[in-house]
């Protein structure tokens, strides 16, 4: 389980950020969770909160987005055994995230 949630505020007149986007700034934060089911209980999390706003299989990794208080973008991430990238390792995928398809696809291999 992912030990702790990180929100940052730096106050009610803060504007979203132009990171990434706009501007020159940090764009994101990501943190990394052991297993699939974690990053399923974290989409249930983040849903609950109103805070996810993105989800994406990366082939090499699983990703869920969401923006903390001050429209700071964050990630949760699991990473794919690098055993099983494949070609994913040498793409830029960026395709819709299925989280209980990839469950049963990984249970299917051995992978929990």
């Amino acid at each position: 389980m992912l030990c702790c949630t990180a929100f940052f505020s730096v106050g009610v007149d803060a504007e979203a950020s132009r990171a990434g986007h706009h501007s020159v700034g940090m764009y994101h934060l990501a943190w990394e969770v052991p297993t699939l089911h974690e990053l399923q209980e974290m989409r249930e999390r983040l849903s609950a909160a109103g805070a996810l706003v993105g989800a994406s299989d990366h082939g090499a990794n699983k990703s869920l987005y969401a923006k903390d208080p001050d429209g700071l973008e964050f990630e949760v991430m699991w990473l794919v055994p690098p055993e099983h990238w494949g070609e994913a390792e040498h793409q830029a995928i960026i395709d819709p995230l299925d989280i209980d398809a990839e469950i049963a696809h990984f249970a299917e291999i051995g992978l929990r």
